[in-house]
C-alpha cells in the first residue's frame, strides 16, 4: 500500500509539471532515390534528405510567469535509407536550454552559427544535389569526396553549420522588423596558447513585407597557428529575399579567409536563385559560384532546378537536377559519395518524398 501512495504521488507531481509545460515531439522523413557522377564515377543510391534534412526532435516550453519562458530543444539527424543516425544517434543538429522574455532570449548549447542563417536565401536550402557550390566548398576537407581544388587542400570551415559550447543571445521579434543575433562558443582548451574551437559570431536583419535581408559575420579559431596548418575561418556573408508575389527572387554573397601562420588564403562566392509557386507545388532554379585565390585560382559552379508538389501541408513529392562545372584545378561533387574529379563536371539528380511530423 506504502508503495502505491509513493506512485501516486509522483505520477500526480508529472502530471502537474505536464500541466505548466509543453513538449511536442517533431521531424522530418525525407529519402530520395538519387544519382550522382563525377568524371569515371557514378552512384545509384537511397539517400537521405534530398529536399530537407531527416531529423527527429524534442522541444518544450514552461511558462514562468511574468512574461519569461523557459524551453529546451534537442534534434538529432537521421538516415532514412538505413535507419541509423548520422555516425550515430545523437542530438549533433541542435542541442540547446534557453531563458527569454521581452528583452530577449539568452540560449546555450550546440547550435546553429549567425552565418548558416543566411544559406536560407536559397530556394534549395543548401540540402540534396541542389546545393550551392558556396556550401560545398565550406563543408569539405581533404579527406572528403568533396574536397574541392587538391588532394592536400581544402577551404574547411568547421563551424560552417553549428558550433559547440554556444552562449548566444537573440533579439526580441516586436522591434519592428528587425531582428538579429550575437553569439561566442568557448574553446574549452587548457593549453592557453590554443584557442581551437573558439567562436564569434553575429547577425543583423530586416524583414518587412516582401523584403528579407541580413548581414552576418562569424570566426572561429583553428590550431595553434604557430605550431599547426588548421586555419583560423573569418566568413561574412549578406543574403537577402524578396516577394514579387508570383515569384521570389533571393541570393546571398560570400567572402571567406583561411588564416595560418605562414598563410592567407580567401574564397569569394555567391548564389541566386527563384522559387515560383504554380498550383499546390513550387518551381526552384538557383545558379551559384565560387573561386578561391590559391594558385591557379580553381572555380566551381553549380546550376539547379527542381520542382516540390505538395500532396498536404505535411507531405510533398519532389524532383532536383544539377549539373556542377569545375575548372582551373576545381574538383567539387554533388555528393561526398562520390569524389569529384579535377576539371571534371559533377551531375545528380534526386527523386524523393518528404514528411514532416
Amino acid at each position: 500500500m506504502k508503495k502505491l501512495t509513493i506512485a501516486l504521488a509522483v505520477a500526480a507531481a508529472a502530471g502537474a509539471a505536464t500541466a505548466q509545460s509543453s513538449v511536442t515531439i517533431f521531424g522530418v522523413a525525407d529519402v530520395a532515390v538519387s544519382h550522382y557522377s563525377s568524371g569515371p564515377r557514378s552512384q545509384t543510391a537511397l539517400s537521405s534528405s534530398g529536399n530537407s534534412n531527416s531529423r527527429l526532435g524534442f522541444r518544450g516550453t514552461e511558462d514562468l510567469g511574468g512574461g519569461m519562458s523557459a524551453s529546451f530543444w534537442l534534434e538529432a539527424p537521421l538516415s532514412l535509407d538505413d535507419g541509423n543516425g548520422s555516425s550515430g544517434f545523437s542530438f549533433s543538429r541542435r542541442s540547446t536550454v534557453s531563458l527569454a522574455d521581452r528583452w530577449g532570449e539568452i540560449r546555450l548549447g550546440r547550435d546553429y552559427t549567425p552565418t548558416y542563417f543566411n544559406d536560407w536565401f536559397d530556394p534549395f536550402g543548401a540540402v540534396g544535389v541542389g546545393t550551392h557550390v558556396v556550401s560545398l566548398q565550406r563543408m569539405s576537407s581533404t579527406a572528403a569526396g568533396r574536397a574541392p581544388f587538391t588532394a592536400t587542400r581544402a577551404a574547411n570551415n568547421p563551424t560552417y553549420f553549428r558550433t559547440n559550447n554556444s552562449i548566444a543571445y537573440f533579439l526580441p521579434p516586436n522591434l519592428g522588423g528587425v531582428y538579429g543575433q550575437v553569439q561566442y562558443a568557448l574553446d574549452e582548451q587548457s593549453d592557453p596558447g590554443n584557442r581551437q574551437g573558439r567562436y564569434y559570431g553575429g547577425r543583423v536583419g530586416y524583414r518587412n513585407g516582401p523584403v528579407n535581408v541580413a548581414l552576418a559575420a562569424g570566426k572561429v579559431n583553428g590550431a595553434n597557428p604557430a605550431t599547426a596548418s588548421v586555419p583560423d575561418v573569418t566568413s561574412v556573408n549578406l543574403g537577402g529575399s524578396y516577394d514579387l508575389g508570383p515569384v521570389m527572387v533571393m541570393g546571398e554573397y560570400s567572402h571567406e579567409t583561411y588564416d595560418t601562420a605562414t598563410t592567407e588564403n580567401t574564397s569569394k562566392g555567391y548564389t541566386l536563385g527563384v522559387s515560383i509557386p504554380v498550383g499546390v507545388g513550387e518551381i526552384k532554379a538557383a545558379y551559384s559560384s565560387v573561386r578561391v585565390d590559391w594558385p591557379g585560382r580553381p572555380e566551381a559552379s553549380n546550376i539547379a532546378l527542381g520542382y516540390v508538389h505538395n500532396l498536404s501541408k505535411r507531405t510533398a513529392l519532389y524532383a532536383t537536377v544539377a549539373r556542377i562545372r569545375n575548372k582551373n584545378g576545381a574538383k567539387l561533387s554533388v555528393s561526398s559519395t562520390v569524389p569529384g574529379a579535377v576539371n571534371e563536371d559533377s551531375t545528380g539528380y534526386d527523386l524523393g518524398i518528404r514528411h514532416a511530423f
